[in-house]
């Protein structure tokens, strides 16, 4: 199967808006889509502040235009400043273990940019991952006890060192590179052109 590979991050608006084309044209092209965690603010470098210019002005010129225009439901969380990503990310490599890595990507998502939750809460976490077909308390468990930290760890050195990501999202398709929210088109050219080069 064809795999779309989809670094990202759960405070970034771009990378729940680009699935609104990424999930469309997988389904049409058999295609999978894997997504890979990237942190634009990893301790201890400050989160980002709603009450600050920067977050309203370009969701006003930005975000909620495209969003509109996608179809998509969201609002600006109202969490200042932002959470860290890493716990909510330590549940992502959860449910990657247990096949659902696309289903609670989707519901983390959808807890900050839709329900404006804190997901950097572990009840928040937790309440996502049941929502995506998770087992709750061992999810708990789990953060608590930090057996997923190595895991993400590796996956952030994967993502920065060896796919060297500056911006989320970035999507890699065999051997083409989008960053930002492509058109469906160009995910369809990048698809063909990666089947091509599988059976070269």
């Amino acid at each position: 199967m064809k795999k779309i590979h989809v670094y990202s991050d759960f405070v970034c608006p771009y990378c729940l808006l680009a699935d609104k084309i990424l999930t469309p044209v997988a389904e049409e092209e058999n295609a999978e889509i894997v997504w890979h965690p990237f942190e634009l603010r990893p301790d201890p470098v400050p989160t980002l502040k709603v009450e600050d210019p920067y977050l309203p002005s370009i969701w006003e010129r930005s975000v909620y235009p495209m969003a509109k225009r996608l179809g998509q439901p969201i609002r600006l969380p109202s969490t200042s400043p932002q959470p860290r990503s890493e716990l909510a990310f330590q549940g992502f490599a959860f449910a990657q273990d247990h096949n659902l890595g696309h289903a609670y990507t989707m519901r983390i998502f959808e807890a900050f940019f839709v329900e404006d939750c804190d997901i950097g809460d572990i009840d928040v976490i937790v309440e996502a991952g049941v929502s995506s077909g998770l087992h709750g308390d061992l999810l708990r468990r789990s953060l608590q006890e930090g057996n997923y930290r190595q895991q993400h760890a590796e996956a952030l050195r994967h993502a920065t060192k060896d796919v060297k990501v500056q911006s989320v999202p970035t999507i890699i398709i065999g051997e083409t590179r989008i960053e930002g929210v492509p058109d469906a088109e160009q995910m369809r050219r990048a698809l063909w052109n990666s089947h091509s080069e599988e059976t070269a």
